[in-house]
């Protein structure tokens, strides 16, 4: 998502009554009062600061700063927070010139990884580890872990792998939530049948234009080929026009490229590539599309009016394995917490952004989940959110991170998103995949 760059944010604490309880802790030791009992690990650093970057921003960052308001006002850590537009390309320039933040938010395992084979990014401490170990799956550990260590501690998470979808639309139809891939199709002809096409998609993003159909190659292909495929897709230890990823995008296309079943509510196929992402599955509402293929964050971009419940305008389901024996994969993204210097300060804040209390905190702001499996998910406020945090907590699902995101960014950020572009637009799978892995940097 791309949001509007604010000035620099200090994250000053507000809360008076817990300021009141910790105001006797001048010591650093734990807070007499049982409002900060739950810091004592984290007391003993009173009058320090933690700087903080990412590129979270706007409501979101006051979200965020609302989040870890208790931790600061009890251990007296003042957390120096900001985040910009250019932070991904920012934050190697700043960390080569020897400005690195203290702590950094990464949303790209890719990004994280390159910073940590820098030898400026510092292993996370002992309490980071122990409280990821015990709080999150292996696969999500992975992904913050550069050549057997770990670097990161996933903080937010969000679901990729939904379908949206009007719920009394359905119900009015007879139509039912399918389970399969197949049954996924058969529905889609069933609606085309009655004049309405079934799918509505949009891919324009400015300079990201065609990332939301990468998304869709990736979830497909995990449902066809398998997280080991995908992995080593992924890590190009296979090409990335393999013979697999052509036949997944090729699925992608008896959706996408199909007439009879896009664009719903905006033209042919070719009105995806100009549809904006954030109104592609608008239509849903006007019944002119039933179905649009996009992550939990979307729901941000439903009118305020619009219930999104389980029997409500709008709501979403799980992406149907091609395969259910095998498996349940999940497709998403998140981010991870990083530290660029070892201070107990630094270690303090980041172990304490690794634990189920900021975890519930974060969520208690809305519109964010967390992979931790000891969330509170009566926090949640909305349907999808809890129905996100229980995709992600489940022992039962194959989790997988976003692919372009751990890819260089020359292709991840570059060749994939604009050969996706033009595939939409109409040029030969074969071709395009092909094109992408030539440009693989060596």
């Amino acid at each position: 998502m791309v949001f509007a760059a604010v000035p620099r944010i200090a994250a000053l604490a507000t809360a008076a009554a817990l300021l009141g309880a910790c105001a006797g802790s001048d010591t650093g030791g734990p807070a007499a009062d049982a409002g900060c009992a739950g810091f004592a690990a984290y007391q003993g650093h009173r009058g320090t600061t933690v700087t903080v970057r990412s590129s979270i921003r706007d409501v979101e960052a006051d979200k965020l700063i609302k989040a870890w308001e208790s931790f600061q006002t009890c251990t007296r850590i003042t957390i120096d927070y900001s985040g910009s537009a250019d932070f991904e390309a920012q934050l190697p320039r700043d960390v080569a010139a020897g400005k690195a933040p203290d702590l950094a938010f990464f949303p790209q395992p890719g990004l994280l990884a390159a910073m940590a084979r820098t030898g400026k990014l510092e292993p996370a401490a002992k309490a980071t580890v122990e409280n990821v170990d015990k709080y999150f799956s292996a696969d999500w550990k992975r992904y913050g872990t550069v050549d057997g260590v770990l670097y990161g501690a996933p903080i937010d998470a969000n679901v990729k792998s939904f379908v949206w979808y009007s719920p009394k639309f359905f119900a009015a139809h007879g139509y039912t939530v399918p389970r399969t891939w197949d049954e996924l199709l058969g529905l889609s002809d069933r609606i085309a049948a009655t004049g309405i096409k079934p799918w509505c998609a949009g891919i324009e993003s400015g300079g990201a234009t065609g990332w939301p159909v990468t998304d869709w190659l990736e979830d497909t292909l995990l449902r066809t080929a398998g997280p080991s495929v995908y992995d080593d897709w992924v890590g190009h230890r296979i090409p990335f026009d393999d013979s697999r990823v052509v036949a997944a995008l090729d699925r992608v296309g008896g959706i996408l490229r199909n007439p009879k079943y896009v664009n719903g509510g905006y033209g042919g196929v070719e009105s995806i590539a100009t549809t904006a992402f954030q109104e592609g599955g608008l239509p849903i509402l006007q019944h002119t599309c039933a179905m649009h293929r996009q992550a939990s964050f979307y729901a941000n971009w439903w009118p305020a009016n619009a219930s999104v419940a389980e029997d409500g305008d709008i709501y979403a389901f799980y992406l149907p394995p091609v395969d259910p024996a095998a498996g349940r994969p999940v497709l998403g993204a998140g981010v991870f917490a990083g530290a660029f210097a070892d201070r107990p300060e630094v270690q303090a804040v980041a172990a304490y952004l690794s634990t189920p209390d900021f975890a519930d905190n974060r969520a208690r702001t809305g519109g964010v989940v967390s992979a931790n499996k000891e969330l509170d998910k009566s926090v949640l406020g909305s349907p999808i959110e809890k129905l996100s945090a229980s995709l992600l907590t489940d022992p039962g699902v194959t989790f997988r991170f976003d692919g372009s995101d751990q890819m260089p960014a020359t292709v991840g950020a570059g060749t994939f998103w604009t050969g996706m572009t033009d595939w939409i637009k109409g040029a030969d799978t074969a071709t395009v995949l092909h094109r992408i892995e030539t440009g693989w940097p060596a």
